[in-house]
């Protein structure tokens, strides 16, 4: 069935400006990290993305290892781009990253020239695309030169394989030397990456202020925590959890009592203002005016309708932020 786009599918997004750039995102952005790989169901991840165009959101985000298995989820998002999206790619803004484990050996990791510009290539061909419109080291590298890795990256967005450069995980002092270089190379960093939520305030600290002073974009990922920041865990660990699986990034240590414990006091909180617990913790990010977007993940389309409920409240009473700061101290 041939896909149409829906005419109004700007009307209620919200869209702001990425640091001192001439880009604009969606206040969510949808990110392929789970749910689109070549274990997933196919129908399911394509309605996703209708839905999420369909309402608005431009931005997807992509890295080179997203599956399992690694590189599926890009192949599946090109397979789909040219079935779906094809007349609209010049509304889309599409981000892939390298930085993480992608092939065995000495180049397939980390954040030498070889390497990001090797794995830019595969996920170009993956995606069956000229370019991207962001690209992303994904982490720092302790041994490669930060002068090496930001030249990678002036040269990918000179040869024309993309049109942005950003970073994901840096923290501060090693953000501020990478953009003093991009600086100097002629091609500015204009978003940050970072894991921000209610239960991980570390940009807080000074990133927020960096990212500020220099007019870079904040596009926050794991806004959920995970989904500790969701309804899923107020009576206990359910069986079809991330928590319960026997393979995943989060344990029974990560969900402690007390933070169960706060978990229910913010959705108390929710519940005033009339949103959901995982509603309101997007909102609590996009409150902050440095964050350009949220970066939400979705395993149906229903999930993403619900994150997208978010935008209808973004707004806080000081007496909510109080209230929130005391369950959070």
């Amino acid at each position: 069935m041939t896909y149409l786009a829906k005419a109004d599918r700007y009307t209620d997004m919200i869209y702001r400006r990425c640091g001192n750039s001439g880009l604009k995102l969606s206040a969510l952005s949808l990110g392929l990290w789970h749910n689109f790989g070549g274990v997933d169901v196919y129908e399911n991840y394509r309605a996703i993305l209708q839905l999420a165009f369909d309402r608005g959101i431009t931005h997807f985000d992509l890295a080179n290892n997203y599956g399992p298995p690694p590189g599926s989820a890009e192949e599946n998002f090109g397979r789909i781009l040219h079935q779906d999206f094809k007349n609209y790619r010049d509304e889309l803004i599409i981000s892939t990253k390298a930085g993480y484990t992608m092939w065995d050996g000495p180049y397939g990791d980390w954040g030498s020239k070889k390497y990001l510009v090797s794995s830019l290539d595969q996920s170009l061909k993956r995606m069956n695309l000229d370019y991207v419109d962001i690209f992303y080291h994904h982490r720092p590298d302790p041994e490669t030169p930060l002068e090496e890795t930001m030249g990678a990256l002036d040269l990918i967005v000179r040869q024309g394989k993309a049109l942005y450069i950003g970073l994901s995980n840096y923290e501060t002092p090693e953000f501020e030397k990478a953009i003093s270089i991009l600086d100097d190379l002629g091609t500015p960093c204009i978003i940050h990456q970072p894991k921000y939520s209610m239960f991980e305030r570390w940009v807080e600290d000074s990133l927020l202020d960096s990212l500020e002073k220099n007019q870079v974009g904040c596009i926050p990922f794991s806004p959920l925590a995970q989904g500790l920041l969701t309804n899923k865990y107020l009576n206990g660990i359910p069986s079809d959890s991330r928590l319960a699986k026997e393979h995943g990034f989060l344990n029974e240590q990560y969900a402690t009592a007390e933070k169960i414990e706060k978990v229910k006091q913010l959705n108390e909180i929710a519940e005033e203002r009339g949103q959901t617990l995982a509603q309101m913790a997007i909102a609590w990010l996009l409150k902050d005016d440095r964050v350009t977007s949220v970066l939400v993940g979705a395993s149906k389309p229903t999930q993403l309708a619900d994150s997208l409920k978010a935008l209808d409240n973004i707004i806080f009473e000081e007496n909510e932020l109080r209230a929130i700061e005391g369950i959070l101290a």
